[in-house]
C-alpha cells in the first residue's frame, strides 16, 4: 500500500512538471525565427524587458500582473496614459543598446508637421514593409485581432493609440494573452512607439 502511494505520488509530480513545462512552451516562437536572427531576437527580448520595467516601476513583478492592476482608466481619465510615464532619456539609451538591423526591421523616421507652428520635424513611424510588419503578418494568420492590427499598420505606415485599446488588451484574453511573449513583444514596441511620437519633438 504504501508502494502504491509513492508510486501514485511519483506520477503525480511527473503530470505536474509536464504540465507546467508544457505551459512554458505552448507559444509560438517560429514567427520570430523566421523573421529576425538570433542576435536581433535578444534585442527584441531587451525591448520587452525594458518597457516591463518601465510599465512595473522597475517592482519585481511580472508582465501581466504589472499591465492589468495598472490603473488604466483613472490616467486616461487624468490625460496621462501610462506609457507616458517611461523614461523617454532611457527609451533612447535602449536604442543604442540594440542593433541597427533590429531598430531598422520596426522602425524608420518620417517627416512631421506639427500644427499650428507649421514646424517639420523627424518622428518615428513604422517599416510598413519591414520584416516586424511581416512578423505581425504571420502571428495574424492564427490571431484575427493581430492580422488586424498588422493591415492598419501597414496601411498607415505609423502607430496609433486607436489601434490598440487598453480594454480591449484586458477584456479580450484570447487575443491578449499577456503571458504570450508574443503580445508582449507587440505591446511593447506599441507602447514605446507611442511614447516616442509624444516626447521626441516635444519641446
Amino acid at each position: 500500500m504504501i508502494y502504491m502511494k509513492k508510486t501514485f505520488s511519483l506520477i503525480l509530480v511527473i503530470l505536474l512538471f509536464q504540465g507546467f513545462y508544457s505551459c512554458k512552451s505552448q507559444y509560438s516562437a517560429v514567427e520570430l525565427k523566421n523573421n529576425f536572427t538570433k542576435k536581433e531576437i535578444e534585442d527584441l527580448k531587451l525591448i520587452v524587458r525594458f518597457f516591463k520595467d518601465e510599465m512595473c516601476l522597475h517592482m519585481d513583478s511580472d508582465f501581466k500582473t504589472c499591465y492589468e492592476w495598472t490603473p488604466h482608466d483613472y490616467l486616461m481619465a487624468t490625460g496621462n496614459a501610462f506609457w507616458k510615464n517611461i523614461d523617454f532619456e532611457e527609451q533612447k539609451k535602449l536604442y543604442g543598446k540594440i542593433s541597427n538591423s533590429t531598430f531598422d526591421a520596426i522602425w524608420r523616421f518620417c517627416e512631421t508637421t506639427y500644427y499650428p507652428s507649421e514646424l517639420k520635424g523627424d518622428e518615428i513611424c513604422s517599416v510598413a514593409m519591414g520584416r516586424y510588419q511581416q512578423y505581425l503578418n504571420d502571428l495574424g494568420k492564427s490571431n484575427p485581432r493581430i492580422a488586424k492590427y498588422a493591415e492598419r499598420i501597414r496601411a498607415s505606415g505609423d502607430f496609433y493609440a486607436i489601434d490598440i485599446q487598453f480594454s480591449e488588451v484586458l477584456n479580450d484574453k484570447k487575443s491578449f494573452d499577456l503571458d504570450d511573449p508574443n503580445i508582449q513583444l507587440i505591446l511593447s514596441i506599441h507602447y514605446l512607439s507611442l511614447n516616442d511620437q509624444a516626447k521626441r519633438n516635444a519641446d
